[in-house]
């Protein structure tokens, strides 16, 4: 299966996409994650993005596409993925569209948590709270929440319309919003072997 997830800060993306890689079996990729790894890594690429990281720059599209298709290409990514944080650009939606038809992997599904936006403020300010991130307030975390809604909202549109979008309410107990999750990509996965099927029947 392969899979991206997109969702509000304090909707549980992160938490959703370990379970949803466990479920199916595939790795969670966190393009974050790749980014921390790159300030060890020896390579030339790596030591290309800790040049701009350094220097206060900003990792273009395209070294952020070449890291991510490098990435995907490694054996584990065979049997599918979730990626988590790519794209984030409408110029990174069509290098992956691209390179995934074109490799004839196309993407199973786009996830998309919801969250009540006075739910999530609530949640990631008793957060700060407990973790003592006083830089955490609510003005800042609805700056957040704004700029990841405008960010996301052209790319949501563009999957909605490849009839790929999922959206599940992120709300709830995480065992709650899993089991919501895991029906939702189910039902997906089943439409797409579907009209699959139906394509094979009638090729015409």
């Amino acid at each position: 299966m392969r899979l991206l997830i997109m969702g509000p800060p304090g909707a549980g993306k992160g938490t959703q996409a370990k379970l949803i890689a466990e479920h199916y079996g595939i790795p969670a990729i966190s393009t974050g994650d790749i980014f921390r790894s790159m300030k060890t890594a020896d390579t030339p690429l790596a030591r290309q993005v800790r040049d701009i990281m350094n220097s206060g720059g900003y990792v273009s599209d395209d070294i952020t596409n070449q890291i991510v298709a490098e990435r995907l290409a490694e054996p584990d990514c065979e049997g599918g993925f979730l990626l988590d944080g790519y794209p984030r650009t409408l110029a990174q939606v069509e290098t992956l569209d691209a390179a995934l038809v074109g490799s004839g992997t196309p993407l199973d599904a786009v996830l998309a948590l919801t969250a009540d936006t006075d739910e999530v403020v609530a949640r990631l300010l008793k957060r700060a709270e407990i973790e003592g991130r006083s830089d955490d307030n609510e003005d800042t975390i609805r700056v957040r929440l704004q700029t990841y809604a405008d960010q996301t909202a052209p790319l949501l549109e563009v999957y909605g319309n490849h009839g790929l979008l999922v959206e599940v309410d992120g709300l709830g107990g995480i065992e709650e919003v899993s089991e919501r999750v895991f029906a939702a990509l189910d039902g997906k996965l089943a439409e797409g072997l579907v009209a699959t099927a139906e394509l094979v029947e009638d090729p015409s």
